[in-house]
C-alpha cells in the first residue's frame, strides 16, 4: 500500500469511516520523498528505538520501521487506531500507542519499550502542540536525538543563532540543553489536507552537558525569560519587571559589568551572556 497517494489514502480512511480533526492539526503527506528525507535525517538504524508522536496514518512510520531496531509511535486519535492496525500490519517492529504523549512518562516508557536500543524521536508534530512537546522532549534526557517536522516559522526561530534578534526564550531554552539544525522544507502541496503554513524539519542533538554552567538553573530561566517579558523594551526595563526585588538601576548596573550596553534587549543575548548576568543579578537577591 501506498500511503502517500492520494486515491489510496481516501480509500484507507473510507472503509475505517475517519474523518479529518481540524483540533488535533491531522495533515497526511502525499509525497512519499518526504517521509523517508525525514527518517533518514534522523539517523535512525538498527540500533535505535525511535518514538514517533502523531503517527498518522503511518507513512513515517514505515520508513522508520524500515531503519530501527524498534519504533513506537504515540497516537492520541483512536479514531486512526484501527486505520494504523492495517497499514502497519507488515512491520513487526513497529507498536502503537494510544495516549496523549504530553500525559506520558517518557522516561518509563523508553526504558520499557527501547531496552537495549538507543532512544530518539522522529515525529511530524500538530503545529498546535509544538512547544510543550518539544519542552518535555527536552527534558527527557534518554532521547539523544530529536527530529521533528514542524511549522517553518517556529523551526526558523528555535534554530537561530544565539544573539541574532531572531530567536526567544525558548530557542534559548532548546539550545542550552540541544544542539538545532535547520534541515530543509516541506510545502504544504505535500499534505492532505494542505495546511496553511509551509512546514520544516529540524534535528536536536542532545548536548553532553548544557551549553552554559550556571550555579542556579532555576534562576537563570528566571532571567532567560524575563529578557523576553517586554520583548519591546530594553532588558533593564523587561527584567526589572520580571524580577520583584530587583530594580532598574541594578539590572542596568549589571549589565555595565557584563559589558552590554544599557539599551539592550534580550532578544541580543547569547546563553553565555545571560548565564554572566545572572550570576551578578542573583547577588542582588541575598
Amino acid at each position: 500500500m501506498n500511503l502517500c497517494d492520494r486515491d489510496e489514502i481516501r480509500a484507507l480512511l473510507g472503509r475505517h469511516g475517519f474523518h479529518f480533526s481540524k483540533s488535533m492539526g491531522q495533515n497526511f503527506l502525499i509525497d512519499p520523498a518526504v517521509p523517508a528525507a525525514i527518517a533518514e535525517a534522523s539517523g535512525a538504524d538498527g540500533s535505535c528505538g525511535v518514538l514517533e508522536i502523531g503517527p498518522g496514518i503511518g507513512p513515517l512510520t514505515a520508513e522508520l520501521a524500515q531503519r530501527a531496531g524498534k519504533v513506537v509511535a504515540v497516537e492520541l486519535d483512536r479514531a486512526l487506531l484501527p486505520v494504523l492496525a492495517e497499514t502497519m500490519a507488515p512491520f513487526p517492529n513497529v507498536e502503537i500507542v494510544p495516549g496523549d504523549v504530553l500525559k506520558l512518562d517518557l522516561n518509563a516508557l523508553a526504558a520499557e519499550k527501547f531496552a537495549g536500543l538507543t532512544p530518539m524521536v522522529c515525529a511530524n508534530l500538530p503545529y498546535n502542540i509544538t512547544t510543550p512537546v518539544l519542552e518535555k522532549l527536552a527534558l527527557t534526557d534518554c532521547f539523544r536525538a530529536v527530529t521533528v517536522m514542524i511549522q517553518r516559522e517556529v523551526a526558523q526561530r528555535l534554530c537561530a543563532s544565539q544573539g541574532s534578534g531572531q530567536g526567544g526564550a525558548f530557542s534559548l531554552f532548546l539550545q542550552y540543553r540541544m544542539e538545532t539544525e535547520y534541515l530543509f522544507d516541506v510545502p504544504p502541496e505535500k499534505f492532505l489536507p494542505p495546511p496553511k503554513v509551509t512546514s520544516a524539519v529540524m534535528r536536536c542533538v542532545r548536548r553532553d552537558q548544557p551549553a552554559v554552567t550556571v550555579a542556579d538553573e532555576d534562576f537563570f530561566f528566571r532571567c532567560v525569560r524575563g529578557g523576553f517579558l517586554l520583548r519591546r523594551k530594553t532588558l533593564a526595563n523587561s527584567l526589572s519587571s520580571a524580577l520583584p526585588g530587583i530594580s532598574r538601576q541594578q539590572v542596568q548596573q549589571a549589565l555595565a559589568e557584563c559589558g552590554l550596553p544599557a539599551d539592550v534587549r534580550g532578544e541580543r543575548l547569547t546563553l553565555e551572556e545571560f548565564a554572566r548576568l545572572s550570576e551578578i543579578l542573583s547577588k542582588f537577591l541575598i
